[in-house]
């Protein structure tokens, strides 16, 4: 058996196909364009995350046999609005996740309904990113097409729609909505009420390793593929990417360095962060994780390098960086504002401490620094809770950076595992494909059997000291410039 494993980002689509093995056939990434209508939007159509889905699959399969094809999955980024018509049309563009619009509607959530309510009903508290305040905006904004709205989907679901015909969603990613009793596996009444939906609005649920229909036979036909391909729900790009780096069961962690940065724990047992800065979500292997989500990482270093310096050879830009834990130029890595720990969407970016000599060398180490110190800020929210770590798996854009992983494993003072593998959330789908097609009994079995660790970066006590000290400089930066940052908004 073949199995389709689909991860819907933010800049791309990625799609891989792989056996029962483990063994990865063919990897495929088609891009679609992102759109920016006012400054802090973010939006996409989700008709170019179909059609270039469409296009990767026959060009994915072109070459193997499609009758071998069993099962496809997704991992997808995760809290964007979809929202369709009584017709199945999309209604407006996706509002993605790191859209900053809603800061009224998340003021509104955290500060007149109250965390702690917000907390009791989900889990969570609201995020600028997350989908509630999405929905109410529109409420609030746009009537009248509030007034239309007929499904309320995610990004990934809109394409196993689209597929399958099954209005769906998976626990993990529903998680990030703020509609949802995480620790209840449930559509939260009162939420639901808060916003003005009903839950017919609303998917059916499912395990991330659940299948939730065939590929229409109008698709398959389209496609190529067998009627009886299975459609298997997926989970959020996080949960998806865990599963790629075999972060699942109990006590395991995996950081990734993508467009977002995420520092992800897996846990058997359901806990919420008392302090709200980790979101407590389930996990695709059908039990819960907690996470810690920056905005901006490898993104950063592609602004820095694209968009400033003007090149794409991100190996050349780091090849002059040698003098590990002695800069003394700090980068704050917050280009659209700031989910884990601080929930500022005022929050932005900034260099301090250049001097008459400092070299582009040290801008540049600056940046991929920043990222790593942000990251480590919910790590140590992580241990406050009792949370002991010692390794972390990594994957991501960023993680094909020997550089940024010694800088993570001395910044974060973690044995940091190298897989295999690092396609992360791609990888997650087509294991999810697996075991919804009954080739693993489980997630954690699939993932015992498939994820391969190659190499350990491991933190080294001097320059790990050397990090310590620039580490609690670091912290002391955007409480010292915290206020500034809404004033230069207003």
């Amino acid at each position: 058996m073949l199995f389709i494993g689909v991860d819907l980002g933010t800049s791309a689509v990625k799609l891989l196909l792989m056996d029962e093995a483990g063994d990865i056939k063919k990897i495929v990434s088609r891009e679609y364009p992102l759109y920016f209508p006012k400054p802090g939007w973010s939006e996409q159509h989700p008709e170019d995350w179909y059609e270039q889905s469409v296009e990767g699959i026959k060009e994915l399969t072109a070459e193997c046999d499609r009758n071998e094809i069993a099962g496809i999955s997704f991992g997808g980024q995760m809290h964007g609005l979809v929202i369709l018509d009584e017709q199945d049309r999309v209604i407006r563009p996706a509002i993605l996740w790191n859209d900053g619009r809603t800061t009224e509607e998340t003021d509104y959530l955290n500060e007149e309904i109250g965390k702690e309510r917000l907390s009791e009903y989900t889990a969570n508290i609201a995020f600028t990113g997350f989908t509630a305040p999405k929905i109410l905006w529109v409420k609030n904004k746009e009537p009248e097409n509030f007034a239309r709205i007929k499904k309320i989907m995610l990004p990934k679901d809109y394409l196993a729609y689209k597929l399958s015909g099954t209005f769906c969603s998976d626990y993990s990613d529903a998680s990030g909505m703020l509609l949802m009793d995480v620790e209840g596996k449930c559509w939260s009444k009162e939420m639901m009420e808060i916003c003005g939906i009903t839950e017919e609005q609303l998917p059916k649920l499912f395990e991330s390793y659940e299948v939730v229909g065939n590929l229409k036979p109008e698709i398959a036909k389209e496609l190529g593929l067998p009627d009886g391909v299975k459609v298997i729900a997926g989970a959020g790009d996080n949960a998806a990417a865990a599963v790629g780096t075999g972060t699942v069961g109990d006590g395991r962690c995996n950081i990734s360095l993508g467009t977002s940065g995420t520092i992800f724990i897996s846990s058997k047992k359901f806990g919420v962060d008392k302090y709200n800065a980790l979101h407590s979500f389930a996990h695709a292997d059908g039990y819960y994780h907690l996470m810690g989500c920056m905005l901006s990482a490898a993104s950063c270093n592609k602004w820095w390098a694209e968009d400033i310096l003007k090149t794409n050879d991100f190996a050349s830009e780091q090849s002059g960086i040698d003098k590990l834990g002695e800069n003394h130029v700090y980068y704050l890595p917050y280009l659209m504002g700031e989910r884990s720990p601080h929930n500022d969407p005022y929050a932005r970016s900034t260099f301090i401490g250049m001097t008459m000599d400092t070299t582009r060398e040290e801008m540049t180490q600056a940046v991929l620094e920043g990222v790593a110190f942000a990251l480590r800020d919910s790590l140590e929210v992580a241990k406050s809770l009792g949370i002991h770590i010692e390794r972390t798996k990594i994957c991501g854009g960023g993680a094909k950076s020997p550089l940024w992983k010694k800088m993570i494993a001395n910044i974060m003072n973690l044995k940091v595992d190298v897989i295999e593998s690092e396609e992360g959330p791609v990888l997650g789908g087509a294991i999810l494909a697996a075991v919804g097609c009954g080739a693993y009994p489980s997630v954690e079995a699939a993932a015992e059997k498939l994820v391969k660790v190659v190499d350990t970066v491991e933190p080294e006590p001097e320059l790990t000291a050397k990090y310590e000290e620039r580490y609690q400089r670091f912290k002391k930066i955007y409480p010292a410039v915290k206020g500034l940052f809404r004033e230069l908004a207003e």
